[in-house]
């Protein structure tokens, strides 16, 4: 007879084991399990990195994924690297970081599961939070974490994506 302990150790190896296998990155590493679970579920291709497009679609189109467990769906875009000035920080968000992705998917987890999954373009994305992002440029510099930061809250979501899973 296994323990609980015993099958939760031969389970993350199998998780693990499973995910190298298919170059899909550590499953452990930040949200990448969720990440995985979402490009199955959108019958993508996950990146095998970590840095720039989570996933890949079947038009070659490059996305990107935000996901959380909290009882309100959201987005939180985090870790922005800062530019000299707003117009090269614009650019840079337009050209290299936001705006390059062609669509934003938004997923809520609960109990093991996506129960909410939303979909909104890189156009949508970017006249959120380009506002947002303006007005927090002239002092972030002055902050303990110089990197830029923004969320897109629930009803964003809502009013400007497209549901594919959920409400």
């Amino acid at each position: 007879m296994t323990t609980d302990e015993e099958l939760y150790i031969s389970l993350f190896k199998q998780m693990y084991d499973l995910c190298m296998r298919n170059d899909w990155g550590d499953p452990f590493s930040y949200a990448r399990s969720r990440e995985i679970f979402m490009s199955i579920i959108l019958m993508q291709t996950i990146a095998s990195t970590f840095s720039g497009a989570d996933a890949t679609d079947k038009n070659g189109d490059d996305n990107e994924y935000k996901s959380t467990t909290a009882v309100k769906i959201q987005g939180t875009y985090t870790g922005i690297s800062v530019q000299p000035t707003w117009e090269e920080q614009e650019h840079y968000l337009v050209h290299e970081k936001l705006g390059k992705y062609v669509h934003h998917y938004f997923a809520r987890f609960s109990d093991g599961k996506i129960v909410e999954l939303w979909e909104l373009d890189s156009a949508d994305v970017l006249a959120l939070l380009l506002p947002k992002l303006k007005r927090k440029y002239p002092t972030i510099l002055t902050k303990k974490d110089p990197r830029l930061s923004a969320n897109l809250t629930q009803k964003e979501i809502y009013t400007h994506g497209r549901c594919l899973i959920g409400k």
